[in-house]
């Protein structure tokens, strides 16, 4: 799926929500925290990541790549 990024940056658990990928924003901060998502490939556990267009997040078989 592609996002369509409206400001300079996203938080990752805010891009969770965004995605319909979990319910909550307090949901998309357990599931960063516990290792379960990757960015460009890399597992990561900062909540407050900031994802910038040209990412890819991955999340249980799911990829969202993100554009401007």
């Amino acid at each position: 799926m592609t996002f369509q990024l409206k400001d300079e940056y996203i938080e990752l658990c805010k891009l969770l929500k965004a995605a319909n990928l979990v319910m909550s924003g307090g949901e998309g901060k357990e599931v960063v925290a516990q290792g379960l998502v990757t960015v460009d490939g890399q597992r990561e556990t900062r909540k407050r990541c900031k994802i910038r267009p040209g990412q890819t997040v991955e999340f249980e078989g799911h990829v969202i790549e993100v554009a401007e």
